[in-house]
């Protein structure tokens, strides 16, 4: 056991009761996963007793396989429908906003970012029940199905790509441009090939969380899924799970794991790649948050 002053003398060393909480922590987080995804494999119809390893409930099994069921099939094109979709819509309006808040004077710039901070707050539920009242109860001509859950997504969603170009536009600075415009750029040139190819670590960075983040999404989409064939993954899961559920939610969910993992992945090393040698990298968030 080490005293304050061993400490004191090497704080980078980690004590063993801060590394036995922390390896505690990640093998209770994990372990539900990793048994989930065990019993994907299981040769039987149980979750609970092992009988074998196969691959029945990935397509071997001609009825309820995901390869084979038909519903199944629906959960998953639809969750990649909201995922591209959502993402193809959410960023390019995220990296306006923070491009508009950037330029703009006055009052409205600290207002606008302290209303991004607090969607990170607000709960996913409250916006869910707000946006179905609103499109049951007011006669809006957008129904409940796919259109009011990107509409929903697009809305909890935003604040991801506006704050992360937000962040990188604090950190790059103006100097940029205005030695482009001291060259002969316009303020609209400067931006399209000066600040914009600069941004496009954050917005990749953007693209890559609000995708995996949606397709991960149940509250929203469950609240405003119209019928069976507008639910996503998540919630084809959770209402299986109370009928009749198989090994073949599991497969389903550890294909939906593996999506979501290569999208991070892939992220990160573009990412990392993107941004190599690249001094304005770090800090933006904490020039953000100083300026909110």
């Amino acid at each position: 056991m080490r005293g304050p002053l061993a400490w004191w003398k090497d704080p980078w060393r980690p004590p063993r009761v801060l590394m036995a909480v922390t390896v505690g922590y990640l093998a209770w987080s994990l372990l539900p996963v990793l048994i989930a995804i065990l019993f994907s494999f299981n040769d039987g119809k149980s979750r609970t007793t092992w009988q074998g390893f196969s691959f029945r409930w990935y397509w071997g099994d001609a009825t309820r396989s995901v390869w084979h069921d038909a519903s199944l099939h629906t959960a998953l094109l639809q969750t990649l429908k909201l995922g591209v979709i959502t993402t193809a819509i959410t960023v390019p309006l995220g990296v306006l906003f923070a491009i508009g808040i950037d330029r703009w004077r006055g009052r409205l710039p600290a207002g606008a970012n302290l209303l991004m901070l607090v969607s990170f707050v607000v709960p996913e539920v409250l916006l869910a029940v707000a946006l179905l009242f609103v499109m049951t109860s007011l006669a809006l001509p957008i129904g409940l199905g796919t259109s009011a859950q990107v509409i929903g997504l697009i809305t909890f969603q935003i604040a991801y790509p506006a704050v992360l170009v937000r962040a990188r536009l604090a950190t790059i600075g103006n100097q940029y441009e205005e030695a482009a415009m001291d060259l002969g750029a316009s303020p609209m040139e400067a931006l399209r090939r000066v600040t914009v190819p600069m941004l496009v670590p954050a917005i990749f960075a953007s693209t890559v969380l609000v995708f995996a983040d949606v397709i991960d999404d149940f509250v929203l989409v469950r609240y405003l899924s119209g019928n069976s064939s507008t639910e996503p993954v998540s919630v084809k899961i959770y209402n299986t799970a109370r009928a009749a559920p198989t090994p073949a939610l599991n497969a389903l969910a550890t294909l939906l794991l593996v999506l979501a993992l290569i999208a991070v992945t892939v992220g990160y090393l573009v990412y990392r790649r993107m941004t190599r040698g690249d001094d304005t990298a770090g800090g933006g968030i904490a020039a953000f948050a100083g300026e909110a």
